[in-house]
């Protein structure tokens, strides 16, 4: 007969041999975070475990059954799933030359682990790459994020009609529809329209309706910069209306990106924005947006301030009539008042760098020159033969905070060079909104730059933390996770990101890059025969 030592021993040493009670083997377990997962407005203290590319557990640190071969300590940090910024100009980074440009770091140290592309109808097809070509690319190359990307309106009608001020024949459509159809199958989430810019400005909505019910047979959404988001041509309620339009005669969700009431016409006029879209919505529309938590927007002083009518036919035929006494003095007149409902030259940054007026506001430029700020926007137009780019501050706060509070919307960056928001949208949203102003929890900053946008836009497996989903994880520290960028200092990376999973894979340790390229193609599956 044993001993009792020796029987205790014995029958813990038979306990620890039970495969039933043996600890699992997980790859990662990121140990006592305050855990939000994405959907919960009330976080949990706990345990995420990870196997390859996969979340295994989420919960309690006792109930967790996995050690992991290597354990990380988030106490006191914020652990959630990796934001997602579903509206940004990325594609040079994804499509650039070296590893380091591959990893899109002034995202990834923000802590985003998914972006959308081919914004504002400039995706593919019609520009260097189709969407099939670009998701080979990035599979091939290497990406530090994950990649969605669109069918472009204005990329498709470029490539057909070019840059004319024309309704396209019956030919040019069947092709336009072609070119959606294609890329709807290769993969993209639908079709984007920038509606605002010439040459898309120059369709009439039959006709977007026309190539857009392409993507809507294969289960896309229709996202856009719409046609006016001030009192340009129809009004930012009637653009809005219209593009609700074309949702339904389309029979397609519409999802509206960098949703915002822009200059002084509109400013206070976002609560009648969020009527429209309510009474769409409840009338079983589903309809979305996307915002970014600036109050200056992002363009170039061609679209702010030239006239429609002036870019038709593009550059060269723009720079013909600048040299027409008569065209250009109604250029002028038109452009005085784009100026007064853009807030006036005081309100317009000039942002592209490298050259003589970058960092400085147009009405600065205009008193170095000697000239009205209309001449002066007329020249640096008529000398950046590569175009220009402005940072026009042209928002309200009280609108702004709004349309953040609205449960269909979610964070987007809107992300070009020159602007902050390419470097920190997300710190931004978090230390002005959640921290500072209160104007939203910290659920719900979370949730809409996660689990609600996946949700939106149906990325199987994303967004949320949950056993089975991939492992797409942030950590940050609530207490430095901040933005560095601002608007005289737009390139300043994001700190306060500890730990970045992209498919389980760290991107981010000890708070620094590790130069692992995990980021995968997010390809949208068509219905059954819908590409047969």
């Amino acid at each position: 007969m044993l001993h009792r030592p020796a029987l205790l021993s014995a029958i813990a040493a038979t306990l620890l041999a039970t495969p039933a009670l043996a600890q699992k083997q997980a790859d990662l377990v990121i140990s006592g975070g305050t855990i939000y997962d994405g959907s919960s407005p009330t976080p949990i203290t706990g345990d995420v475990a990870i196997l390859a590319d996969r979340i295994v557990y989420v919960g309690p640190s006792a109930a967790n059954p996995y050690a992991g071969k290597r354990t990380i300590s988030a106490k006191g940090q914020i652990v959630a799933p990796g934001f997602i910024d579903p509206h940004t100009h990325a594609d040079a980074f994804f499509m650039g030359k070296t590893a380091q440009e591959r990893l899109v770091l002034p995202w990834l140290m923000q802590g985003v682990t998914t972006i959308f592309t081919g914004v504002d109808g400039y995706g593919q097809p019609g520009g260097k790459v189709a969407v099939g070509k670009l998701f080979d690319h990035v599979k091939t190359n290497g990406v530090g994020l994950n990649l969605g990307t669109y069918v472009g309106f204005g990329a498709v009608r470029g490539a057909v009609i070019g840059e004319a001020d024309r309704p396209p024949t019956a030919d040019e459509l069947a092709r336009m529809k072609s070119l959606v159809a294609t890329g709807m199958c290769e993969g993209a989430l639908g079709l984007s329209a920038g509606l605002f810019y010439a040459p898309q400005s120059f369709a009439k909505t039959d006709e977007v309706v026309a190539v857009a019910r392409e993507a809507a047979r294969r289960g896309g959404v229709y996202d856009t910069h719409q046609r006016d988001e001030s009192s340009y041509n129809i009004g930012v309620m009637n653009s809005t209306r219209e593009a609700i339009s074309i949702g339904q005669q389309a029979g397609m969700p519409v999802h509206f990106a960098h949703l915002k009431t822009l200059g002084v016409d509109v400013q206070g006029k976002a609560a009648e924005l969020v009527s429209i879209i309510d009474e769409a919505r409840a009338k079983g529309l589903n309809v979305t947006a996307d915002q970014y938590p600036w109050e200056a927007s992002g363009s170039a002083l061609e679209p702010s301030l030239l006239p429609r009518w002036a870019l038709d036919g593009g550059r060269p035929a723009m720079l013909a009539r600048f040299a027409d006494p008569a065209q250009l003095a109604r250029i002028r007149t038109e452009m005085v008042e784009n100026l007064r409902r853009r807030g006036g030259a005081q309100s317009l940054l000039l942002t592209r760098p490298g050259l003589p007026w970058s960092g400085k506001r147009l009405s600065e430029i205009a008193a170095i020159w000697g000239v009205e700020p209309v001449d002066a926007a007329l020249r640096i137009i008529r000398e950046s033969e590569n175009g220009t780019a402005v940072v026009s501050f042209n928002m309200a706060e009280g609108d702004i905070k709004l349309l953040m509070q609205q449960p269909w919307v979610v964070t987007s960056s809107d992300g070009s060079a020159g602007h902050p928001r390419m470097y920190a949208t997300f710190p931004q949203k978090y230390a002005k909104y959640v921290l500072q102003e209160h104007t939203i929890s910290l659920a719900d900053f979370i949730n809409s730059s996660t689990g609600r946008t996946a949700d939106q836009f149906r990325l199987q497996g994303r967004g949320h933390l949950r056993p089975g989903y991939y492992a797409d994880v942030v950590v940050f520290d609530p207490a430095t996770y901040r933005p560095r960028a601002d608007y005289l200092n737009p390139t300043e990376l994001t700190t306060g990101v500890t730990t970045l999973l992209v498919n389980g894979q760290l991107a981010i340790d000890g708070g620094k890059p590790t130069g692992t390229a995990a980021g995968r193609p997010i390809r949208h599956i068509p219905p059954s025969g819908s590409c047969d």
